[in-house]
């Protein structure tokens, strides 16, 4: 019994030590979780900067493509038209050699016409005695004017078509010139400007690397501080389990004591009296509670105290009690004391929402009834049914155990409200 109590001691002034141990690492937890948000929050950010920044880097990338196509399609142009330039500079020297050489007919001509003078018809008559021969030689005069001025005029082409020549060289040449200074202008924009978003989508890069180092180290942190908290809830638990077999058999000695204490008063009374007829056993206490009768088919919201309870036994823990020493802690729900592997049934229709074992809750099932209405049904032997099975009133859900921690077989029943609790006496049955 001495032990007992010093353990008993010990738990006494270790048990708010871990509680505030407990509190601080929740607060860290809840700092980490906080902290993750806002990385998330920034990584979200620059990742939809990043995605602008490339979708930028793509455009401009596509210009630079169809730029350098013209480019090439340019460099193409540019050397038919050096071979067009080619053409017509030969073309050029052509006509400048019949141009020398129509000059120096001309000059030719024009010497022999000064020679001759303008009494050349008059000398041809006057020295003449054949008219025949005359004739003959004023129609060769003739035609050697007529060749004359034929070749002034071959050459006074011969010289615009030069000119229109050099001039169509000289436009192609200015507007090839123009073309290339243009594209070689865009395409040195174009190279800045895609330098610019390549230098911003590195930094926005390294920016996000180590933001998400960041955030992986802060979830590494929550992991962590997790672990922590569970290993002091888990020692608080254990803690409380001995601190309730320690305070049993403190109670047990007690009771034992007290025990051998009335039976040694009570053999001395014997000796002097008759012994007193026996006293009956004392009752169980908590009502008895029932899961028979008709079951309410309308909506969960108009079934308040027109619902069976979901197993036959008695109500160990009501809506709102303490729960057991600790007075910071209520009861959210209600226990209710069964035999083991009896069934647990639907109190109204619904849908499975949860089914599996959840700490501190152990099995649990968790029934969605509509309109922000649910029933929770724990420390289950076994669960009948799966997450999304739809379920009728009155069906099996599970069977009553000790899953969760319990020493003695019930089931916890709860009813949410919008998530919040209700006490499930105002919608069963009495």
């Amino acid at each position: 019994m001495l032990r007992a109590l010093t353990f008993l001691t010990l738990t006494c002034l270790l048990g708010p030590a871990f509680a505030d141990e407990r509190a601080q690492t929740q607060q860290q937890i809840d700092a980490t979780r906080k902290d993750i948000a806002e990385l998330q929050k920034t990584l979200g950010t620059l990742q939809a900067e990043r995605s602008g920044v490339q979708k930028e880097l793509r455009t401009t990338e596509t210009e630079m493509g169809k730029l350098e196509k013209q480019v090439e399609a340019l460099q193409k142009e540019l050397k038919k038209t050096e071979g067009e330039l080619e053409r017509l500079d030969g073309e050029k020297a052509k006509l400048q050699a019949a141009r020398v050489e129509q000059q120096r007919l001309i000059a030719i001509q024009a010497r022999a016409a000064y020679q001759s003078g303008r009494q050349e018809y008059l000398k041809l008559l006057l020295n003449q005695q054949n008219p025949e021969k005359f004739a003959r030689t004023l129609t060769y005069y003739d035609y050697l004017s007529q060749a004359r001025l034929e070749q002034l005029k071959r050459f006074n082409q011969t010289l615009q078509k030069l000119a229109g020549v050099e001039k169509d060289i000289n436009l192609q040449q200015a507007q090839l010139l123009v073309q290339q200074g243009n594209l070689d202008s865009q395409r040195e924009d174009l190279d800045k400007v895609r330098k610019e978003r390549q230098v911003a989508l590195a930094k926005l890069n390294d920016q996000y690397k180590q933001g998400d180092q960041k955030l992986q180290a802060r979830q590494q942190d929550q992991e962590d501080l997790a672990k922590v908290l569970k290993t002091i809830e888990e020692t608080l638990a254990r803690q409380a389990r001995e601190a309730e077999e320690a305070r049993q058999k403190a109670l047990l000695a007690a009771q034992e004591a007290e025990q051998r204490r009335q039976r040694e008063a009570a053999a001395a009374a014997a000796r002097e009296a008759p012994a007193p007829a026996p006293q009956a056993p004392r009752a169980p206490t908590g009502p008895m509670v029932s899961s028979s009768g008709e079951s309410f088919g309308g909506a969960f919201a108009s079934a308040r105290g027109k619902l069976p309870w979901p197993v036959d036994g008695r109500l160990l823990a009501r809506f709102g009690e303490t729960r057991g020493d600790d007075v910071r802690t209520k009861w959210d729900g209600v226990m209710i004391s069964a035999s083991a592997g009896s069934q647990v049934h639907a109190v109204h229709g619904g849908r499975v929402v949860f089914a599996d074992w959840l700490r501190g809750a152990g099995l649990l099932v968790i029934l969605d009834h509509g309109n922000g209405y649910l029933s929770l049904y724990g420390h289950n032997q076994t669960l009948l049914k799966s997450a999304g099975d739809v379920v009728k009133a009155g069906d099996a859900i599970a069977t009553v155990g000790t899953s969760g921690g319990q020493s003695t077989p019930a089931l916890y029943f709860a009813i949410r409200q919008q998530g919040k609790p209700t006490d499930p006496s105002q919608w069963c049955r009495g």
